[in-house]
């Protein structure tokens, strides 16, 4: 996760820029710079590597000014070297950014039209160019950020500086989070409050959607819809822990809505946005010539694999197997010749996984791993290594390490339909395109959060819940029910839709409430049917699906509880309709009053048998 800090000061801001970006080493980066006004005049100093890399630039190199920002970067768009590396900048203006901004290739090519002249292959620069566009048609600079707002489709967070305003920063958040910190005539600006705790304790919070004008003495925030809001002020822990919960109340609640975020660095590390195609790095499994793909992980990682073997089944028409990882390890597999093989694992410890993994490779089989922890033990013993790009995750029961997961195993899949000539060029684009879409649909998402809360409420007091789904919705029927169980202790079962009457519909009584995932898709009349079966027999169903969903649902009878996803194609379903089910789990946990970031008898990583 790239990482943003914005100071105004009463001194020279450069070294406590510096002293904040190395508070947010935590997140993993590849290069880092900074970017001050000093004397009416914008400077940069950028290195690649590590903040020695960029101290050991400062000191031979100094930068003056009492207003500056800072950015440790993870590549995501362009390869990890100076010229791509932030802050990116203008004559005029300089920005700090984090997340995905889907629609800058054609604001590029508006922009090159219109004679500007590009120095970096980053969606970012092409925001810095967007601004002083608007500020060369005479806007103010307020407003020349707002408009340039209004123009970006995606999820992220800005800090910008514009020569013109010594004193001045201009923010926003989409999606990705942002704090302001205040100080007695110094301002600061932070992805989190962990940044913010060598400067001040006092921290407001973006919402979504938001954005700010901050100067020395005052913060001016303004949402959406442009109308100025008041955003309230809050007291910091950060400084006690490594990582701040931040303005959540649990670790779970704050990895949740760092979703939009890591997925825009977990998508951006495959696909390239320009050339809508998926690029993978060297070395790894050419798909090509895979006659069978093997597919193993445990516990939520596994139902990742679920979801992935619908894909790669679908997109790359290649044969995939999937199995619970301490299983796998003790069949005699007859894996087939020249077949590959795919571990995942959140910490690349787990050991289950990593012992069939060593099966498999004795086996003959190409491995690959997917990990959140590049110098894991997994990684290290894979052919070909994939990482998740999650970051840090604190809370025991995942949530954005699964969603990375599957970002992840959806830009392979595409990457193997192209490689064995399934996948046009032009459905390539689409599907990569469809993808990139992910982060802002998910920040779309979130907002239901206090809607889910109040279902939630009812949620906790049952005593068994069913969640049914379909296709690429079944294993998140398995993953809601596993969410549930583990962190509040209601018995909960995730089954396929089309099995209810093989069973499962014994259960159904007006106590057990029943989740049904619906995504608008091929199957979406089949698993209506199904609830509509359940609903017949005095079952309460809640349904998760679009608002035509919603709607078409309806002349069936009317449905317990509804929740309103955006309507999205089915290759990322599984990902936007991740966050529905993350939130229910967690607030019927909060509600219940458990332990929610460490569950009974769970640990994060399982490092033995």
């Amino acid at each position: 996760m790239c990482g943003i800090v914005g100071i105004i000061g009463k001194e020279n801001v450069s070294g406590s820029l510096v002293e904040g970006l190395s508070r947010l080493e935590y997140r993993g980066y590849d290069s880092a710079g900074i970017a001050t006004i000093a004397e009416g005049r914008l400077g940069r100093r950028r290195a690649v590597g590590k903040l020695g890399k960029l101290r050991e630039r400062l000191n031979s190199e100094p930068l003056g000014g009492k207003i500056g920002i800072g950015h440790t970067r993870w590549a995501t768009h362009g390869a990890p070297t100076e010229a791509n590396a932030h802050p990116h900048a203008t004559s005029k203006v300089a920005i700090v950014h984090n997340g995905i901004i889907e629609n800058f290739a054609e604001l590029r090519e508006e922009l090159v039209a219109a004679g500007a002249t590009f120095e970096s292959e980053t969606d970012t620069e092409t925001v810095a160019q967007l601004v002083e566009h608007y500020l060369a048609k005479g806007k103010p600079p307020a407003e020349a950020f707002s408009s340039a707002l209004g123009r970006l489709e995606g999820a992220f967070a800005l800090a910008v500086m514009v020569e013109s305003e010594a004193r001045t920063l201009y923010c926003a958040r989409r999606g990705s989070p942002l704090a302001i910190g205040r100080g007695e005539g110094e301002m600061f600006v932070g992805s989190d409050a962990y940044a913010l705790a060598p400067f001040t304790r006092r921290v407001t919070y973006l919402s979504d959607g938001d954005w700010a004008v901050v100067t020395p003495e005052t913060v001016s925030i303004f949402d959406a819809d442009g109308a100025e809001v008041l955003r309230p002020e809050q007291l910091s822990d950060a400084s006690a822990a490594l990582v701040d919960k931040g303005e959540h109340r649990h670790f779970m609640a704050k990895e949740i809505h760092e979703q939009p975020e890591v997925l825009g660095h977990a998508i951006s590390a495959y696909v390239d946005p320009v050339g809508r195609k998926v690029v993978l790095p060297e070395g790894g499994i050419d798909f090509s010539k895979v006659t069978a793909l093997t597919m193993s992980a445990c516990g939520t990682a596994f139902y990742a694999t679920l979801v992935a073997k619908y894909w790669f089944e679908t997109y790359a028409r290649l044969p995939v197997e999937t199995d619970i990882a301490s299983e796998l390890r003790y069949r005699d597999v007859p894996y087939r010749e020249g077949g590959a093989a795919l571990f995942i694992s959140q910490s690349g410890e787990t050991a289950d996984t990593l012992a069939a993994l060593r099966d498999a490779k004795e086996a003959g089989q190409q491995v690959g791993a997917i990990v959140n922890v590049p110098e894991s033990t997994i990684a290290r013993e894979a052919d070909a290594l994939y990482p998740t790009h999650a970051g840090p995750e604190i809370g025991v029961a995942s949530t954005k390490a699964f969603t990375c997961q599957l970002a992840t195993l959806a830009s392979l899949a595409i990457a193997a339909g192209v490689a064995r000539g399934v996948l046009s060029r032009e459905d390539e684009e689409r599907l990569t395109g469809v993808l990139l879409e992910a982060p802002r649909h998910v920040a779309e998402m979130l907002h239901a959060d206090k809607s889910l809360e109040a279902i939630a409420a009812e949620v906790a007091t049952a005593r068994d819940v069913l969640y049914l789904g379909r296709g690429g919705s079944y294993p998140l029927a398995l993953e809601g029910a596993l969410k549930l169980k583990e962190i509040s202790y209601i018995h909960a079962e995730g089954y396929a839709a089309g099995e209810l009457k093989h069973g499962p519909i014994a259960l159904i009584d007006e106590a057990v409430p029943v989740v049904v995932l619906a995504p608008r898709d091929a199957v979406f009349d089949k698993t209506i049917s199904n609830m509509h079966e359940v609903m017949a027999r005095g079952g309460k169903c809640l349904l998760v699906s679009s608002a035509e969903g919603l709607a078409e649902a309806a002349r069936g009878g009317k449905v317990w509880g509804e929740i309103a996803v955006p309507e999205v194609d089915p290759l990322i379903a599984p990902i936007v309709y991740s966050v529905p089910v993350q939130l229910l789990a967690y607030h019927a946990a909060v509600a219940k009053g458990t332990d929610v970031d460490q569950p009974r008898n769970l640990a994060k990583s399982v490092t033995v048998e």
